[in-house]
């Protein structure tokens, strides 16, 4: 391979690789919907192939194109004319256009000077990882166990292999720091539960929160992981607020914690901690280096 070719090959381009993106992240999109379908039900995610869930007709190739293929069936079984969510589209574009975003990331918890092309596919399993933990939760708030503790140990293994990349000392620098994060997660949060519990004398926290914290801080590192909790605390009491005020949640109805983390997670993933702690006012806290 000649050294022209070999350099092209390593050269990373966002705007060459935006229509490759959007399009494979619709079709993972599509595979995620799956995902979070059979995982709470104990179904296998692999076998059998895509059928309608009320008259079990399995779906042809073309009615599973990515959004496309919910618009061709104008959003119903082709069989039953059950109507098909629009949660399914919704997801395969969301995923899309975060497969899109990951393109500009730049988080600051893998150093100072991670490979781009690693730090982007990071960027798109992270994005795999926590699509369907948000859509489990906020279907059955539940966060599985096993898919926040693979998490995890994907987000240590990235994180040790991005830093291994940039040196013997940002190696131990960012696993030390990544598993310190997700050790604080789950016992910060686990401790919350039981204030909680022992506060109000029943569950004011799922237990799956804390799981997905850690999970968060094995690939945001400690910094990171404070600034997701800070934006999911205000989001979720914002939002929580207003649907409480308006009726669409009782005063003690409890409702999913997890889709406010993931969120957080990846706005943070994205554009980094350093603008919203410096919008904080509190950019003082700062490393030198951010």
């Amino acid at each position: 391979m000649s050294d022209s070719l070999y350099a092209n090959l390593l050269s990373f381009s966002p705007a060459s690789l935006a229509i490759p993106s959007l399009v494979l992240g619709a079709c993972l999109g599509s595979f995620l919907n799956v995902v979070a379908w059979r995982l709470p039900r104990d179904q296998s995610i692999v076998t059998p192939p895509s059928r309608c869930p009320r008259c079990g007709t399995r779906l042809r190739w073309h009615d599973n194109v990515p959004i496309l293929g919910w618009l061709l069936l104008r959003g119903r079984c082709r069989h039953c004319r059950t109507p098909i969510p629009l949660r399914y589209p919704a997801v395969e574009l969301l995923t899309a256009g975060l497969w899109v975003a990951m393109l500009g990331a730049r988080p600051e918890a893998m150093g100072s000077a991670p490979n781009p092309w690693l730090l982007l596919l990071a960027g798109w399993i992270l994005v795999c990882w926590l699509i369907p933990l948000v859509l489990v939760d906020l279907e059955r708030m539940l966060l599985p166990e096993p898919l926040c503790r693979w998490g995890l140990i994907t987000g240590l293994v990235v994180t040790a292999v991005i830093g291994g990349l940039q040196g013997e000392v940002a190696l131990r620098s960012l696993l030390l720091s990544h598993l310190t994060a997700a050790a604080a997660g789950l016992l910060g949060f686990e401790a919350l539960a039981l204030f909680g519990r022992w506060l109000v004398g029943r569950e004011a926290m799922g237990q799956g929160d804390g799981r997905l914290a850690a999970l968060i801080g094995a690939w945001l590192g400690p910094l990171g992981l404070a600034t997701t909790v800070a934006l999911a605390v205000f989001g979720g009491a914002v939002i929580g607020g207003f649907a409480r005020v308006t009726g669409r949640l009782g005063p003690k109805q409890p409702f999913p914690f997890g889709p406010f983390l993931a969120a957080a997670a990846l706005v943070v993933w994205i554009g980094g901690e350093g603008p919203w702690i410096v919008l904080a006012g509190v950019d003082h806290l700062l490393p030198p280096s951010l």
